[in-house]
């Protein structure tokens, strides 16, 4: 055997792995964000709580549209394990059909504000010049304005509902998304595949949908999830004011209102509960948010 053959021997047994094909992004992010153990608990929250609220009713069956006067404020024990409110139903019913409204609107509204913010934010970072000059004057005007009094005037000329409180908190939450989005459309639309794409005469919104926002997918999953945490109090605030949605519907921010005016009758059970889901739901989501953000950074460097 010749010393070049030799040394190309020993070097591969050395280097078992150097010819082995790179780890695909998505599974180095994926196995970034198992190893994050705070990030990986803080979707196993979301998920219980999830669960707790969608499939709870379907095996713990409560009356949550007829009032029992006559059950007020029972202290939490057989039968009614967290009690009952003030005006006799059942707390950790409740709790769940509570659950079920802030989810649903924490989610909707994120839905909406990311759909606004990206493609506002990508077609103005895109464009650029007096375009984009134009455009984030409106976001900039739009975010001098304090979020919760814009809320509370839309919340009092509309009236409330699930979809309605989708519809105004998503519309007041587009904002920072737009932002992140145009800073990441600036740097990618002197990329070389995008330039590419101009030249072959591909369309701007070709471009915008497959070029900006695809390579923008990281920034925006992340600011996804702050997004229905943020979500998830601004509904709480509003019911809080007395702007949610009419009973005998409810969320955690009005059972939470509510409890309040017993503080000082030591009905615990009225306040605790949706307090606490508050706020593992807004820490979850947040956990999430942080260990995703590592995630992409961390295949960021590697790249």
């Amino acid at each position: 055997m010749s010393l070049e053959n030799m040394t190309a021997t020993l070097g591969g047994a050395d280097h078992p792995g150097a010819d082995a094909p790179a780890e695909a992004p998505g599974r180095v992010r994926l196995r970034a964000f198992a190893d994050n153990r705070l990030a990986v608990a803080g979707l196993a929250v979301v998920i219980a709580l999830t669960l707790f609220a969608f499939i709870g009713p379907l095996l713990y069956h409560t009356d949550q549209i007829h009032t029992r006067l006559a059950a007020e404020t029972l202290r939490p024990g057989p039968g009614h394990p967290l009690g009952t409110d003030n005006v006799g139903y059942d707390q950790l019913g409740r709790l769940m059909v509570g659950g079920q409204t802030t989810l649903e609107v924490a989610f909707g509204a994120a839905a909406v504000a990311i759909l606004l913010g990206v493609v506002w934010g990508a077609t103005a970072g895109y464009l650029g010049g007096f375009a984009d000059g134009l455009m984030m004057r409106v976001v900039d005007a739009l975010l001098a304005i304090p979020a919760l009094f814009l809320l509370i005037f839309l919340a009092t000329v509309f009236k409330p509902s699930v979809l309605m409180l989708i519809i105004v908190v998503g519309v007041t939450a587009w904002l920072v998304p737009a932002r992140l989005v145009r800073g990441e459309a600036l740097s990618l639309r002197n990329r070389e595949y995008v330039q590419a794409a101009r030249t072959m005469g591909v369309r701007p919104p070709t471009i915008i949908f497959r070029h900006i926002v695809t390579n923008s997918i990281g920034t925006i999953l992340v600011n996804a999830t702050f997004q229905v945490a943020d979500a998830i109090l601004l509904v709480a605030a509003l019911s809080f004011l007395g702007l949610g949605i009419s009973p005998p519907a409810t969320n955690w921010g009005a059972m939470l209102s509510d409890g309040l005016n017993y503080t000082y009758s030591g009905y615990w059970w009225l306040t605790y509960p949706p307090g606490i889901a508050i706020v593992l739901t807004v820490v979850a989501f947040n956990l999430i948010g942080d260990g995703l953000r590592d995630a992409f950074g961390l295949d960021t460097r590697r790249g």
